[in-house]
């Protein structure tokens, strides 16, 4: 077993970074080259902008290249829950906003040539009780009427076409849903904003920033550089340095294991509807298959805001139990690799974009980013550039979370009544 990241492992490196010394001055830089990142500064470079992008690690080495390889449409939330939190007309935004993000990875992924397996495989939101599935249903006829009627509900008897586990007692599949291979896309879409004339510079953590004038100093490691304008698209990677957005993003680990890959009787036995898949428990499990038939299994096994091997090591072996007890069959199949990564969360786990405290911000996606980030991180490079402000968070209140300085200590407490909340809902 490789404590890797599948994506990692199988995506070619990227090699058009710049290895010069970060110095000049920029229309735009960007601090993140994630998806948000990438997809901003290949926008901003498509429109002549002077766009440089600095990013801590590789590209790709956070959250972009860390998830589950899912691409899912419509908001993480219930519907009808996002309604009454938001209101009718944000909640249906947000919702078609998701909705677009596919489309703007499939149109990206074709426009650039990149070769990321992207397929419409659609979504099922599997019922972990009986319970839960009526709450499901509640929710799909709501969705179904008002905004999206790609969609339809399934029963028990139906998801025997769907996946080969018993557990579950019904779902609702989200028909434009979709998934792809992370790695490829990520470098795929790093080389393009590189082809379209952005500067990418990897191992350049941003470590300070200041005004100067109008201009906007960063501080790296590799020297420093001005600009006119700052996009800070870090996620749950993001710094001190930014204590503002650090009080408001709560990093969360999220651990995936891939098995060997399967034989044509196993995926038949285990995901003969090859979609993408995730449970109705607050502390679940989301899987799909990977282009070689590897299952690619995944969820917040543990409370934790770090991912190091020996973290990982723990979360994969809770993630194999659960496995197990799903797909009782392949209880045990070879574990190829094991991975974790930080998902940045919001209180309320809506995202937030916009412009605070002297930076454009794109962040927050919850764990349903994905697909959100790329097109998000491309509507605020518009909104950079005076075009329309698409933002379907524009505006959306973001108190910070109480007691959270930057270390998540409450997390286990969390966990703890997530967990209660399984066992009696």
């Amino acid at each position: 077993m490789q404590f890797k990241s599948y994506w990692h492992d199988t995506a070619r490196p990227f090699e058009r970074g710049s290895r010069a010394p970060v110095e000049g001055h920029y229309d735009v830089a960007v601090i993140g080259g994630g998806f948000t990142g990438l997809g901003a500064a290949r926008q901003l470079a498509l429109a002549g902008a002077k766009v440089m992008v600095l990013e801590a690690g590789a590209v790709g080495s956070g959250a972009s290249g860390r998830n589950g390889g899912h691409l899912n449409n419509g908001i993480a939330h219930s519907f009808v829950a996002a309604k009454a939190e938001l209101g009718a007309e944000r909640a249906a935004a947000l919702y078609r906003a998701y909705d677009a993000s596919v489309d703007t990875i499939e149109r990206i992924a074709s426009e650039e040539g990149i070769d990321c397996s992207f397929r419409r495989a659609g979504k099922l939101k599997l019922a972990s009780k009986p319970a839960h599935f009526d709450a499901i249903a509640r929710n799909f006829e709501v969705v179904n009427r008002e905004v999206d009627p790609d969609t339809a509900l399934l029963t028990r008897n139906d998801l025997k076409d769907e996946v080969g586990a018993a557990c579950f007692h019904g779902a609702m599949l989200s028909k434009k849903s979709a998934m792809m291979h992370m790695g490829r896309f990520v470098v795929g879409l790093a080389e393009a904003a590189v082809r379209h004339g952005a500067i990418v510079v990897e191992n350049a953590p941003v470590t300070g920033r200041r005004i100067l004038g109008g201009k906007q100093e960063l501080t790296t490691p590799r020297g420093s550089v001005t600009a006119d304008t700052v996009l800070l698209a870090t996620g749950a990677y993001t710094t001190g340095a930014f204590g503002y957005f650090r009080r408001r993003i709560v990093p969360v680990g999220s651990f995936i294991i891939a098995t060997r890959p399967l034989t044509e009787a196993e995926v038949a036995a285990t995901m003969p509807g090859n979609r993408t898949c995730v449970t109705s428990l607050n502390i679940g499990n989301y899987f799909r298959l990977s282009p070689d038939n590897r299952l690619i299994f995944g969820g917040r096994a543990r409370f934790s805001a770090t991912s190091d091997q020996r973290s990982d090591e723990k979360s994969g072996a809770i993630l194999r139990a659960s496995l197990a007890e799903i797909f009782p069959h392949l209880a045990k199949v070879e574990i190829d690799y094991c991975w974790g990564g930080l998902v940045d969360m919001t209180k309320d786990r809506f995202p937030r974009a916009g412009f605070t405290d002297g930076l454009w911000y794109a962040m927050g996606y919850s764990g349903h980013g994905a697909q959100m980030s790329t097109h998000m991180g491309m509507l605020i490079a518009d909104a950079i550039l005076g075009k329309a402000d698409r933002n379907p968070v524009k505006d959306l209140a973001w108190p910070a979370v109480p007691g959270h300085f930057g270390k998540p200590w409450f997390l286990p407490l969390v966990g703890m009544y997530y967990k209660m909340l399984d066992r009696v809902q």
